[in-house]
């Protein structure tokens, strides 16, 4: 009864095992290859519970979401041989799990490092015929879809679909940055140089403007003072004509007046005169008959 048990229980173990060995569960994220003998018997796309032939078929399960590969620091040339690097990313899925299993052995390593190999390719051909410049204006969207389209040929001929490539980051080597730094310090310079004599030109015609300016209306305001003044020596001249004719001995006396003030002044001025001259009629005592000499002093 009991090796009846134990041969029940052998039993019902391989029919277990052979059960368990039956199927295989295909979830969302993958797709399935059933492989007789190491040959391809059929391709599983959609998620499931799938049963196989136990001890003959395996499954190989292969990625069915999108994978992307970074490409980063890969040098190129342009038109003009300067080397820059630029890093770019690859967004690609597998579009036949089949052939992707004959190339490749449905190696995702090896699939990564064929289509990185002819990514360089096409960075080169692409970037080759353009200059720097065009990498960093509105043809940029122009050199990605070609690159992809070049990438997209190899590609399927291993069952993998290139869904879109993005350049993220084209920058210029060290040697060239260099170079192109320092062109850029010349172009500054010479169109500073450029401004500089620009603003002394302007600088200098301003300033001969200014003085032109300035000379002009100085003669004009000195001829204005002239009129001025020679208006005012006339009006003060028709006064003292006018003052001369109404009393000619006071205006006489006045004019002798302001000479004393003007020649003898309060710093102890020295005067070497006759006591009898013209200049001095206005000094002492006047007689009948004219102006008297000055009295002497007291002794």
């Amino acid at each position: 009864m009991s090796s009846f048990r134990n041969l029940l229980g052998i039993v019902l173990a391989i029919i277990a095992f052979i059960a368990y060995s039956s199927y295989f569960v295909v979830d969302e994220r993958q797709k399935a290859l059933v492989l007789r003998f190491g040959e391809i018997n059929r391709t599983v796309e959609q998620p499931g519970l799938y049963f196989k032939v136990p001890f003959a078929d395996t499954v190989t399960y292969i990625e069915d979401r999108m994978l992307i590969w970074e490409n980063n620091d890969r040098p190129v040339q342009d038109i003009a041989s300067q080397v820059y690097i630029v890093n770019a990313i690859t967004l690609a899925r597998i579009s036949d799990p089949r052939l992707f299993r004959e190339t490749l052995g449905a190696d995702l390593v090896q699939a990564e490092a064929r289509v990185a190999a002819r990514l360089d390719s096409a960075l080169r051909q692409t970037y080759g015929r353009r200059s720097f410049d065009a990498a960093l204006s509105s043809d940029r969207a122009v050199m990605m879809r070609e690159i992809r389209d070049e990438l997209r040929k190899e590609a399927n001929t291993f069952g993998i679909d290139i869904v879109d490539v993005r350049v993220r980051r084209t920058d210029l080597s060290e040697n060239v940055l260099e170079q192109t730094y320092n062109r850029m310090e010349s172009e500054r310079n010479a169109l500073a140089a450029d401004i500089r004599s620009k603003g002394e030109a302007t600088k200098t015609r301003m300033n001969a403007e200014t003085d032109r300016t300035y000379t002009t209306k100085l003669a004009d305001a000195q001829r204005q003072s002239e009129i001025i003044r020679g208006e005012g020596d006339g009006e003060r001249n028709k006064v003292f004509a006018q003052a001369f004719q109404q009393d000619p001995e006071f205006f006489s006396f006045y004019r002798s007046m302001q000479a004393y003030t003007k020649s003898i002044g309060a710093d102890g001025t020295t005067m070497v005169l006759n006591p009898d001259s013209e200049f001095f009629k206005y000094f002492g005592f006047q007689t009948n008959s004219g102006p008297a000499a000055p009295a002497a002093p007291a002794q």
